[in-house]
């Protein structure tokens, strides 16, 4: 748990989207990589609207979906008090109004009870805690293998969301079972997106979008390749030309009107 804020000669200043989000992230701890700007990006918010991000970490989620939508309402709610501190820094060294909580999602703040949001996302940890070689960085262990269950995680975003409001998670592949029996009886509408490291290869990784109230039927779209080729060659680890609108851009990624 990182309960104290960050010094400043403990932190590094990173780009992201091209230069348009400049994030202050730790040297040691949760650092963000690609997974909270594919989320972001996969959030279809609109001016105007709020959104909620649960487990916001030091805010990179919330600075790219600001600095890609303008005019949203922005609030985060993350568990470790440092963090949230951070967080708190970069929407501000960003240009961005918005308000982080500090809790947890079993149990937020009264203030945080009493909003609701068009649009809710998360990154819950991947891994089930007490399953895995632990960090060791107790924040970063954390961020990866937190104790709350992923029912706890959909739940709260139920909660917090207004009639047909929108919740979107990113999760590990062999997770989307627990994550669509958590969904089930909360959010309906359900789309999946895999997404491909490459093309050929299985998913890593998945987006799962619900509607509050939806009654559509589930949709299984075809995967997004991320990469470009067929195998890791440095410097040529290039994206594919979706994801490059989408990592340097700061272009949405949009859910296929189709279905398989």
């Amino acid at each position: 748990m990182r309960a104290e804020p960050f010094a400043p000669d403990a932190l590094t200043e990173d780009a992201m989207l091209g230069g348009r989000v400049r994030l202050l992230q730790p040297k040691e701890g949760y650092r963000a990589g690609t997974d909270p700007v594919v989320l972001a990006a996969a959030v279809a918010a609109r001016p105007g609207q709020s959104v909620l991000e649960l487990g916001c970490g030091a805010g990179p989620g919330l600075c790219c979906l600001g600095a890609r939508v303008p005019g949203l309402r922005l609030s985060g709610l993350e568990l470790q008090p440092g963090y949230a501190d951070l967080a708190r820094q970069n929407l501000a060294h960003n240009g961005l109004d918005g308000e982080i909580w500090t809790g947890n999602l079993s149990d937020p703040p009264p203030e945080l009870k009493a909003q609701s949001f068009d649009h809710v996302f998360a990154n819950p940890p991947y891994f089930e805690a007490g399953k895995r070689i632990s960090a060791d960085e107790s924040g970063r262990e954390i961020a990866l293998a937190g104790e709350t269950p992923l029912a706890d995680w959909v739940a709260c975003a139920a909660r917090r969301l207004k009639p047909r409001g929108y919740a979107t998670f990113i999760q590990r592949a062999e997770r989307l079972p627990d994550l669509i029996v958590a969904m089930q009886g909360r959010l309906g509408a359900l789309e999946l997106l895999p997404l491909l490291p490459r093309e050929g290869r299985p998913p890593r990784l998945i987006l799962l979008r619900g509607r509050k109230e939806g009654r559509a039927p589930f949709r299984f779209h075809a995967g997004a390749v991320i990469h470009a080729g067929d195998r890791h060659e440095e410097p040529g680890n290039r994206y594919t030309a979706r994801f490059e609108a989408i990592m340097i851009q700061a272009a949405p990624l949009e859910f296929p009107a189709g279905r398989i």
